[in-house]
């Protein structure tokens, strides 16, 4: 059924707000990898058909369309605070017929929703971004109803790899954390989700982690494009310069290694996450 006029947000209006990873098309092509069975595969057991939930920082939806077709002939709402993003998840669900996904603009931390409106809320790699992750929390907490479920998914950026590599293209993931907590964001998030869970006054926390790991010759190719189109960006690396974060020699070490990295033989990488379910008492 479509989304009712009893669940539209009150304002689709929201401020800007600075994202390390930003909207590129780079990023992009790393968030059109991502699929519910995959990246939501903590939460898709605890589903069911005629549930209404929210999919928190949805960015185009990718994801989302899975939970969608999880709770089908339930509602799904995606919420992002980029307006662009939205645009493409719309088109997205109207392309795939997923005629029960509503999306809309808003900021996590002040989401215009009812109280106690859903059954599930979910997010990835969302709360790591976020400067107030105790406010963020706490609208996921209102906007659940007693006894739903939050699932969360987010980086673990120091458990991150690539092998083989030269030593110095470890220190690739602490510059990355530095660049997150530049921003205001939180690196570390995925094995900081229970102590913030606990905190927020959520109940029967079921922590875990997992990677999304890169080992065949395609998903190697395509990390290595990855990191060396979104990391080594001439913006990027002048910010980093800027804040002091690095220098431009450092970078230009870094990109050989991942170079090296991405045509031998041997090469594998992974991107790990923290995760969690947790019930809104």
């Amino acid at each position: 059924m479509a989304p009712t006029s009893e669940t539209d947000p009150r304002s689709s209006r929201v401020e800007g707000s600075r994202y390390t990873m930003g909207c590129d098309e780079e990023f992009q092509r790393l968030l059109a990898r991502r699929r519910a069975e995959t990246h939501a595969a903590h939460l898709l057991p605890h589903l069911e058909q005629g549930m209404r939930v929210l999919d928190l920082g949805c960015g185009p939806g990718t994801i989302t369309m899975g939970l969608a077709d999880t709770v089908s002939p339930g509602e799904l709402h995606g919420v992002d605070i980029d307006e662009s993003q939205i645009r493409m998840a719309r088109a997205a669900a109207e392309a795939g017929g997923h005629a029960n996904a509503a999306f809309h603009v808003g900021d996590a931390t002040d989401l215009q929703f009812d109280d106690g409106l859903f059954d599930a809320v979910h997010c990835h790699t969302v709360l790591s971004h976020i400067p107030d992750t105790a406010a963020a929390l706490a609208e996921v907490r209102r906007v659940l109803r007693p006894g739903g479920l939050f699932a969360a998914r987010e980086a673990l950026v120091g458990s991150c790899f690539l092998e083989p590599v030269r030593p110095e293209v470890h220190e690739v993931w602490a510059m990355f954390g530095r660049l997150i907590e530049a921003s205001g964001g939180h690196p570390h998030m995925g094995r900081e989700l229970k102590r913030m869970l606990l905190t927020a006054g959520f109940t029967d926390i079921r922590p875990g982690a997992s990677f999304d790991t890169f080992s065949t010759v395609q998903d190697v190719s395509f990390l290595h494009g990855f990191l060396v189109d979104w990391f080594f960006q001439p913006h990027r690396i002048a910010e980093a310069v800027v804040l002091g974060l690095a220098t431009e020699e450092q970078y230009d070490l870094w990109r050989i290694g991942i170079d090296e990295w991405g045509h031998t033989e041997e090469a594998v990488g992974a991107l790990a996450f923290g995760e969690a379910i947790a019930v809104r008492p």
